[in-house]
């Protein structure tokens, strides 16, 4: 069992900057593929970004604004956003795939976090 902590959510006004952190457990941390997706209300969830080892892959969305990166010795992924817009409030969740696929489907992790919410402000 794998458990997610993420945090760093906020309010923000827009142009702004948020960092968002996840805390995996288990001690295979490194071979996961981690991702991050967001849901806005009355909205599907959405995928955002996600790295296994060196590759990383970004929803079009967001490139060149956004960042994952991961730590692998403090078993945490981030989110590094920048140039954030009104569109991109919602709920954020960092989500594990334990073989390591890199993909943009949800139904392809295995694990998720409980969300943080972001928020931004025009």
């Amino acid at each position: 069992q794998v458990q997610l902590v993420e945090s760093g959510g906020g309010l923000v006004q827009a142009g702004g900057s948020l960092r968002l952190s996840c805390v995996a457990s288990g001690r295979t941390f490194s071979s996961y593929a981690m991702g991050w997706f967001r849901q806005a209300p009355g909205k599907e969830r959405e995928f955002v970004a996600a790295k296994s080892g060196s590759i990383t892959y970004y929803a079009d969305s967001v490139k060149g604004r956004f960042t994952i990166s991961r730590d692998n010795a403090k078993n945490t992924v981030y989110l590094q956003m920048n140039s954030l817009k009104p569109e991109d409030t919602a709920v954020y969740y960092c989500a594990a795939s334990i073989s390591g696929l890199l993909t943009k489907y949800p139904a392809r992790y295995d694990y998720w976090g409980q969300g943080t919410q972001v928020t931004v402000s025009s």
